[in-house]
């Protein structure tokens, strides 16, 4: 996919003793498909309020066809991700990620992991189960809501899959992330 830029420059002329200098100020803007500003910060404690507001309408949207969702992992800290980032490498389990610690976008408040809740009370992670009987499985009825709110799923990544993961990140790289840079809140209007 092609990157579209706006660019626009500027040019100022500081004379000093020495004679005159040019510095030339470039400001590029990001259009690939982000229409969201980008602000510098500190690693958050907390989802995006974007991804909260997003979290908490897949759970009522889902609940509306009879599914049960479970948010199972939302914020993770760099530490935690470490952790998990050894399970299967040099602690005992499964590999459960490829992302050590700074680069999941769960350390950067833009991701969740969910399960669903059987009739039973219990919580699973069946990808076939169609507990509202509808005739399709409810993790991919669940998919399909959370990609209409904007998130992107773990499910369709070439490599490694991770089913119960669902994100945002509004057009920042990971290492865009490590870097300090931090989505807003809101959309600017697309005026």
């Amino acid at each position: 996919m092609r990157n579209f830029f706006n660019r626009t420059v500027w040019f100022l002329f500081i004379t000093t003793a020495g004679g005159t200098l040019l510095y030339t100020l470039i400001e590029i803007q990001d259009r690939r498909a982000n229409t969201y500003y980008v602000e510098e910060g500190e690693v958050p404690s907390d989802l995006h309020p974007t991804v909260e507001r997003k979290k908490n309408q897949l759970i009522d949207e889902a609940e509306i066809i009879g599914i049960e969702v479970v948010i199972t992992e939302e914020v993770r800290s760099i530490e935690e991700q470490e952790e998990i980032y050894e399970q299967g490498r040099s602690t005992e389990g499964e590999v459960v990620t490829n992302a050590d610690g700074g680069e999941s976008y769960h350390n950067y408040g833009l991701a969740i992991d969910f399960a669903l809740m059987n009739g039973e009370g219990t919580i699973v992670w069946d990808m076939e189960r169609d507990g509202n009987d509808n005739g399709e499985a409810d993790w991919m009825e669940v998919v399909d809501i959370a990609k209409g709110l904007g998130f992107d799923w773990g499910g369709d990544w070439r490599s490694f899959k991770d089913y119960p993961h669902f994100q945002m990140d509004f057009g920042l790289s990971i290492k865009e992330l490590k870097n300090g840079k931090r989505p807003k809140a809101e959309p600017i209007s697309e005026s």
